[in-house]
């Protein structure tokens, strides 16, 4: 499960389309709808937001957002229908270091995958936050399994713009 603190826009195709799928099944997961996946380590910061399924809510509906954008319908009726449209929960913080480790795995699978998205995305003097998220100080956040690339700093410019 990759629940991006990216900005959706910086995903290709099948980033943006298993995003979804896997927000949904997290949102399942917090709802108490499935088994599996319970104990999954990105959940956590989910978890801890104040209202987790409206937390979720919010990230599901900026997926749909930039799906519209682009031209694809994401079925929105998916969201849970008890989280209210407006406004946005609290965000939930995410460290500058957790930000450069996402921006690294994505350049890497964009450069694989979609290297049109990936010119554009090296361009970039850094990263967007998908709104949910805050940017704070700090390093990669204690549930992340992914790792930096041996010898990078972790700097990617200026993420949060």
């Amino acid at each position: 499960m990759r629940l991006w603190s990216l900005h959706p826009q910086h995903l290709d195709r099948q980033g943006l389309t298993g995003g979804w799928r896997e927000a949904l099944l997290a949102q399942a997961v917090l709802a108490g709808r499935t088994r599996g996946y319970r104990a999954h380590p990105q959940l956590e910061r989910f978890r801890e937001h104040p209202d987790p399924l409206g937390a979720m809510g919010s990230y599901l509906t900026a997926l749909a957002e930039e799906a519209s954008a682009r031209g694809y319908r994401f079925d929105r009726s998916r969201i849970d229908p008890r989280v209210p449209s407006a406004p946005m929960p609290s965000p939930i913080p995410v460290t500058e270091g957790q930000i450069a480790l996402e921006w690294h795995h994505l350049l890497d699978k964009l450069e694989a995958r979609s290297p049109e998205r990936w010119a554009r995305s090296t361009a970039l003097d850094g990263p967007a936050l998908h709104p949910l998220f805050r940017l704070v100080p700090g390093p990669v956040a204690s549930w992340e399994r992914a790792e930096l690339p041996t010898g990078s700093t972790g700097r990617t410019g200026t993420p949060g713009r």
